[in-house]
């Protein structure tokens, strides 16, 4: 696994660690959402299609940004040799048995895609129509790409190709390789399909938005619609983008069994906490507008609060840059919310739930209020586990053992959790 050096230096001047991503890059994805957002609310573009463009509008920015600027195809975190291009014939073979990996892999996800019923209803219908048009352009382009790249890769021969070899029959492939590129790629299907599920709902709502700026509840509400398009199109960027030459590839997917399980009862179609679920926590509740209606000051109080919250989670998308994912290691963020918590969006999301529901407060018995209160403590638990699970798998990076040390040091949040705990 790669190490920056900076990360050791870091650790003896108590400075903080730089961080894998630069704050530009991020800035330039926001900047390409508003613009197209802006766009899109004057000519009143809410379809799907507006939504990929939203995405796209997101990503673009930060591509060009990262190569012209932060020239991160020159890292060396990346693997490539751009000077050191070997010989076609040293690569055809290699190149050959990784594309043989590669299409198996797709072909096992486009199967698992096909038989689940699920992957075929609601929304993600959508994300099925969107990886149906876009699997044929990847399938042709993923032969020029893996000859060319391949010339340049200081070690071409990864899980890919280890997988290829064992499908071949070729004597050589290594079962933790192999392991290693199925778990980076079914990350990747999973939360790529969910991402794309949920684009067009809340960009549509945020285009067709047409709330009182004086309404404390529909400012709230407008706004936390924008913090969560941002978001989703910062997260849908990071699971398409995951490429060597963007130094946004997957160093690692967790190999930890409780952190895949952690992270998926919180996503469908295993998700705890939709309604009906043993985790929902919603039954005998109302949120913050019921409790505090006729009350203009708590009312905005309150909004103001669950949108910086909500503007909290996005930030901590934002500062991955193109690198968004779970369940994986794409480099180690110190900046923006990262030098402040080692878990921000958790931390934000879980109070965002806390706040407007308040679930000491009833619509029914002080038993409905008992377990909507413990329910959403366990869902907090859940993350709580979800986070142990995440510094777990990140801890075998020694980077980041550098960077949580510093946290206990030097972040508030750490800090504060430690002063409590004394």
């Amino acid at each position: 696994m790669y190490h920056d050096p900076e990360f050791v230096r870091a650790a003896r001047t108590d400075s903080r660690p730089r961080s894998a991503v630069s704050h530009g890059v991020g800035l330039a994805g926001l900047a390409g959402v508003a613009v197209w957002i802006a766009v899109a609310r004057v000519w009143g573009l809410d379809g799907r299609y507006a939504a990929l463009v939203d995405v796209a509008a997101c990503g673009v920015p930060m591509i060009l940004w990262s190569l012209a600027v932060d020239k991160v195809h020159r890292s060396a975190s990346t693997g490539i040799d751009w000077a050191a291009v070997r010989p076609w014939r040293e690569t055809r073979g290699i190149s050959l048995t990784k594309l043989a990996g590669l299409w198996a892999t797709w072909g096992a996800i486009a199967l698992i895609y096909a038989t689940g019923r699920f992957y075929w209803q609601g929304n993600f219908a959508f994300a099925m129509w969107c990886l149906g048009w876009a699997a044929p352009a990847l399938f042709v382009v993923s032969v020029p790409y893996v000859l060319w790249f391949d010339r340049r890769l200081i070690e071409p021969r990864d899980g890919a190709w280890h997988l290829g070899l064992w499908l071949t029959g070729q004597p050589g492939s290594e079962a933790a390789a192999i392991h290693a590129h199925l778990r980076a790629w079914g990350v990747k299907a999973f939360f790529l399909a969910f991402m794309l599920a949920i684009v067009p709902a809340g960009f549509g709502s945020l285009i067709r938005w047409e709330g009182s700026w004086r309404d404390p509840v529909a400012l709230a509400g407008g706004l936390t619609t924008l913090m969560f398009v941002v978001d989703v199109a910062f997260a849908t960027v990071g699971y398409c983008l995951t490429f060597r030459p963007l130094d946004a590839h997957i160093r690692s997917a967790t190999p930890f069994a409780a952190g895949w399980a952690a992270a998926l009862i919180c996503y469908p179609p295993f998700i705890l906490m939709e309604a009906g679920g043993p985790l929902d926590y919603h039954p005998g509740t109302a949120d913050w507008t019921h409790w505090f209606g006729g009350h203009p000051l708590l009312l905005a109080a309150t909004g103001a609060m669950l949108v910086g919250l909500t503007a909290v989670y996005a930030w901590a998308t934002v500062a991955f840059g193109m690198r968004f994912s779970n369940l994986t290691n794409r480099g180690i963020l110190t900046h923006g919310p990262y030098a402040w918590s080692r878990h921000p969006a958790y931390l934000a999301k879980n109070l965002f739930w806390w706040v407007s529901t308040i679930p000491i407060l009833t619509t029914g018995s002080v038993v409905d209020a008992a377990r909507a209160t413990l329910i959403l403590a366990a869902v907090s638990g859940v993350y709580w586990w979800r986070a142990k699970t995440e510094e777990r798998h990140l801890s075998l990076d020694p980077g980041y053992i550098v960077y949580s040390e510093w946290m206990d040091r030097n972040a508030p949040v750490p800090r504060f959790f430690a002063w409590l705990r004394s």
